[in-house]
């Protein structure tokens, strides 16, 4: 594929986008809550560890603790221990219990809408942020950005950045404004079932003529009839 300029990108990346929303229909949020604290929780708690381990750890969190007073009142090492599995319990703990405090003491307990005023909560980064945003409220402020989205952006030409900040302020030029929230989850639902990290599918993905980097990844005798 030739190399493409900013206009090129856009068509192809409503494409590649359509054909993902039809593959991976349910694409969304895999983390179980019920508030957006419990989601900020959630998710701050998903930091280095699987969503799968996340909601097996919360089913039970959240029964102990039922409000974001109960959060901000609970004792460290205690709160540590309950969040044991996701690793970093120390640190996670720390910010699940200032971020709580934050938001009552600043906020009124309630979540902010606004990702420059998330960011300032204890544990939550522009990542975080924005799935609280996403998947909390169905605000658009931002493209989350996580390894699915880093690996899989850059083998569809859709940038070349490394660090996070960088690659989603390439996907905000091309991805559709109104795709922003779904972006992400559809890269992740297509990186565990084709894109994947060591070996991508590339010969059964339906996304072969779109891709600037299949024929990288085909044995010789497909690129080679």
């Amino acid at each position: 594929m030739l190399k493409e300029n900013l206009e090129d990108k856009i068509p192809r990346a409503k494409k590649i986008i359509r054909l993902l929303k039809k593959r991976y229909p349910d694409a969304k949020c895999s983390l179980n809550f019920r508030t957006v604290h419990q989601l900020m929780v959630a998710t701050i708690l998903s930091a280095q560890c699987t969503d799968e381990r996340v909601n097996q750890v919360t089913k039970s969190l959240f029964k102990k603790y039922r409000s974001m007073r109960d959060f901000a009142d609970a004792g460290l090492t205690q709160l540590g221990r309950d969040i044991y599995p996701t690793g970093f319990h120390n640190t996670k703990a720390k910010s699940i219990k200032i971020s709580a405090q934050q938001l009552l003491d600043n906020h009124g307990g309630k979540m902010p809408r606004r990702l420059d005023e998330l960011v300032k909560l204890s544990g939550v980064g522009r990542k975080t942020a924005s799935v609280i945003l996403g998947a909390g409220f169905g605000l658009a402020e931002g493209i989350v950005v996580d390894t699915h989205v880093a690996r899989i952006s850059g083998r569809l030409g859709f940038t070349i950045e490394k660090e996070p900040l960088k690659i989603e302020k390439d996907l905000m030029k091309i991805i559709p404004l109104r795709d922003w929230i779904d972006y992400a989850y559809l890269m992740i639902d297509h990186g565990r079932a084709i894109c994947q990290a060591r070996r991508p599918d590339c010969t059964h993905c339906f996304l072969d003529k779109l891709c600037p980097s299949v024929e990288l990844s085909l044995p010789p005798e497909h690129n080679n009839p």
